[in-house]
């Protein structure tokens, strides 16, 4: 057992670039910990080199992590044990959560050190509307299924957040401005690094400068929600005053109407009485 921390799991958020981000709690952590589970022993180990020690590690990733996570829970009864990965705040598009849900279930303390997120970091450069957003993960690589994920988000009244690959990146954003409209968006890259850079403009215009000179590094996209949707016509409110009808009594469905479409319910019900009347 380990005198300074108490058992359990420490989740810990690590730099996405630069070294100087690791928080002083964050080291505290990772430089007590009994264990320190890791996506990347190679890249975790650069981190200690940084604090000049030589970390207890564990590799804790996609391909072991089912036959490695009852061990790492058993171990919480009696030790502390941090978990990190490559970089950036883990369970933030990784299989971090199995071993939060499985710890917490076992009665363990569950700790988090927040820090460095490329996500919400890609978002505050992006200067697009930061009070509604959307992490997406990374979107399916393949056309159709890709075009079916950005089908589901559509009409999400928010700020989309997502992370792609260099080489992917120019098809991904075509994909989003077929899907969601030429909308606009910022390619956010290497952020906290030398080269840092977030670029703005339409999907359409990141899509083309990034088609022949795909960037290298982490990226993250960030899309800006969709526009005000238009004024509700007098075909769409008789549409939906025709179909509210059918199961609801006139007042109620004057008033389902106008909240749905934004429009007037003493207009609405006047017109319901004339459907109704024509019947």
């Amino acid at each position: 057992m380990n005198a300074l921390l108490t058992p359990g799991l420490y989740i810990v958020a690590t730099p996405i670039g630069n070294l100087g981000d690791l928080s002083p709690r964050a080291s505290e952590i990772l430089l007590n910990a009994d264990l320190v589970a890791v996506e990347d022993s190679r890249v975790t180990a650069g981190l200690f080199r940084h604090l000049g020690q030589k970390g207890k590690m564990l590799p804790y990733h996609d391909h072991n992590a089912d036959a490695v996570r009852p061990g790492l829970v058993a171990r919480m009864a009696t030790e502390a044990i941090a978990l990190v990965s490559d970089a950036g705040t883990p369970l933030i598009s990784d299989p971090g959560f199995k071993l939060v849900r499985d710890a917490r279930e076992a009665g363990h303390t569950v700790t988090t050190i927040p820090g460095p997120c490329a996500a919400i970091a890609a978002l505050t450069l992006a200067g697009l509307p930061t009070d509604r957003f959307l992490f997406l993960g990374f979107l399916p690589s393949k056309q159709q299924a890709r075009a079916e994920s950005i089908a589901e988000i559509a009409a999400v009244r928010a700020t989309l957040v997502l992370y792609e690959s260099g080489p992917r990146l120019s098809a991904c954003l075509a994909a989003l401005a077929e899907g969601l409209g030429d909308r606009e968006a910022a390619v956010a890259r290497e952020i906290t690094k030398k080269f840092e850079e977030c670029v703005t403009g339409s999907l359409t215009q990141l899509a083309e400068r990034y088609a022949e000179a795909p960037p290298k590094g982490e990226i993250v996209v960030v899309v800006a929600p969709p526009g005000a949707p238009a004024p509700a016509t007098a075909d769409d409110a008789d549409a939906a005053l025709a179909e509210a009808l059918t199961r609801l009594p006139t007042s109620k469905a004057a008033g389902e109407v106008a909240k749905k479409l934004g429009l007037d319910r003493k207009a609405l019900y006047a017109r319901a009485m004339e459907m109704k009347g024509s019947d």
